[in-house]
């Protein structure tokens, strides 16, 4: 199949030194240097805070009479299901994003994840909003250590000439850590643009030399900075102005996206915009006794809905649909099986969505496999790293080279061409051959397992997941010869029970669930 896509890719990266979470190199790449601050490109972030249950959300109507055998309690009724494919569906509330989908506005990429998935909120969060692995603890976020390149020094010196307004705004009472710098949260946070009140500033600002004056010095650097950013915020929300009907007023979502519209209507230039929907922490009560198509998860993703749908309507009508795309995250996906209760336990992976003019529609990946033998514990495999998700809207979006990726992200970043319109700033025309196939048999198996894998040339990683989303073994990760592939897997160390093959190569990637029996 022909797409646009991405073939810069560097094959080595020698990055020894470590500074806040971000690899020095970066630092001095002459690619930042190419950042124009009057760039108008906007990225807008929503957090679906608790843990998402992407099985609710998009449906695998492929897998649909296997759901009702795991998930009884709680699936939807096929009959109601909105089609988007021949495989795949929307629940019945989300009438507004399937209009977006039909549009060609709406990209939704499955099981994205990580190896070695957390299941607690506060790490799982920790790890999405600062793009780290599973092992390790960053203090930047992934959106901050792409501003530190941009904004050296920040807080000291800023707003300035060159960057006036707030690189990022977070519409809430506390700035996001997704923007969180080495020196500072670049993130503004903002309750109310038409309630700012400015922010008495200390009179004498020489402190002393010491740990106390450094932390007033901070202080009174925020005050004196937060003043002269509001003084931006309101101008533009004063300037701007929405144009769209569709906003449900009792929404705090669509409330937060309308001031996001108003605010960019209004000329201010400021690049990445976070909100956040909560309450999809759904262990119980996930659906209404009686009515699987109401209950506490329906209404939270009516909301979403409505609020992109509105959303994007408004920067249609406003003509600022080609200047941004929004993209959703949420912590982990939930359990396969339902509980109890009505509801769903924390899992592994699930859906990312990503919306506006810009780009690449429909459905990217396979539905995930389900099985009436699925383990209490077991959550949605991952097929999507989602580092590789933000990096390649970093790529086509803000135009930074693969190997800046890899320094600001990680080292096995893989190119998804998630944006194809609006010419993207750093993509190529080539041919992506979405043929890569992989079987492994026998299954069920006892003491080993053979993995035959079709490919054309190009690196391959395949590697073994435990039912937790644990990355157990990497058994290959080398280049291949086009065509097809066998490996044999001793498996006599492994206890009985679920397991899922993973195989990414540069084309595609794809998973297999297998059972080990006695």
């Amino acid at each position: 199949m022909k797409r646009r896509s991405f073939i810069k890719r560097s094959s080595t990266v020698a990055l020894p030194m470590v500074l806040g979470g971000v690899k020095v190199e970066a630092l001095n790449n002459p690619f930042f240097n190419a950042f124009d601050s009057n760039d108008d490109r906007v990225l807008v972030l929503i957090q679906l805070d608790g843990g998402n249950d992407g099985l609710n959300m998009v449906i695998p109507k492929d897998q649909y009479s296997n759901l009702v055998e795991v998930r009884s309690n709680i699936v939807v009724p096929e009959s109601q299901i909105l089609d988007l494919t021949d495989t795949v569906g929307l629940h019945p509330v989300m009438s507004d994003l399937k209009n977006v989908f039909d549009d060609g506005k709406l990209g939704i990429i499955q099981s994205a994840g990580y190896p070695n998935q957390n299941r607690s909120h506060f790490r799982s969060t920790d790890i999405w909003q600062t793009g780290s692995s599973a092992e390790e603890v960053w203090t930047t976020g992934w959106i901050g250590r792409y501003f530190d390149t941009l904004a050296p020094n920040y807080p000291t010196g800023y707003p300035n000439e060159e960057f006036p307004d707030p690189l990022a705004i977070t519409l809430g009472f506390s700035a996001n850590e997704t923007c969180e710098g080495t020196g500072g949260n670049f993130s503004i946070a903002l309750a109310d643009p038409d309630n700012l009140t400015a922010l008495a500033t200390p009179i004498n600002n020489d402190n002393i030399d010491s740990c106390f004056g450094e932390k007033m010095d901070f202080l009174v650097t925020s005050i004196v900075q937060t003043n002269a950013y509001n003084e931006v915020i309101e101008t533009a929300s004063e300037n701007g102005n929405n144009l769209s009907t569709k906003y449900n007023e009792e929404s705090r979502l669509a409330e937060s996206l309308k001031v996001v519209a108003r605010l960019i209507a209004g000329g201010l230039q400021t690049k990445v915009y976070v909100v956040s929907l909560g309450g999809f922490d759904t262990h119980a009560d996930q659906v209404a006794d009686g009515d699987t198509t109401t209950g506490e998860h329906a209404v939270l993703l009516q909301q979403l809905s409505e609020a992109i749908c509105a959303f994007q309507d408004d920067l249609q009508l406003l003509g600022l649909d080609d200047r941004v795309v929004g993209m959703t995250y949420s912590e982990f996906g939930r359990r396969i099986r339902s509980n109890d209760g009505l509801g769903t336990d924390h899992g592994t992976a699930a859906p990312m969505m990503l919306f506006g003019s810009c780009v690449n529609p429909g459905i990217m990946g396979t539905n995930p496999e389900i099985s009436v033998d699925v383990d209490n514990q077991e959550g949605v495999p991952m097929q999507f790293d989602f580092r590789s998700i933000y990096g390649s809207v970093l790529v086509d979006w803000f135009g930074l080279e693969a190997s800046t990726v890899q320094s600001l992200l990680f080292e096995d970043f893989q190119y998804v061409p998630v944006l194809l319109e609006c010419s993207p700033v750093n993509s190529t025309e080539i041919i992506v051959e979405d043929n890569i196939k992989m079987e492994v048999f026998p299954n069920p198996f006892n003491q080993s397992v053979s993995i035959e894998f079709t490919v054309p040339n190009g690196h391959v990683k395949i590697s073994l997941f435990d039912v937790l989303g644990s990355q157990l073994k990497v058994i290959t990760s080398q280049r291949f010869n086009a065509g097809t592939h066998t490996i044999q897997m001793d498996t006599r160390h492994l206890s009985t029970g679920s397991y899922y093959y993973h195989i990414q190569t540069d084309h595609g990637r794809q998973v297999k669930r297998v059972v080990k029996v006695r």
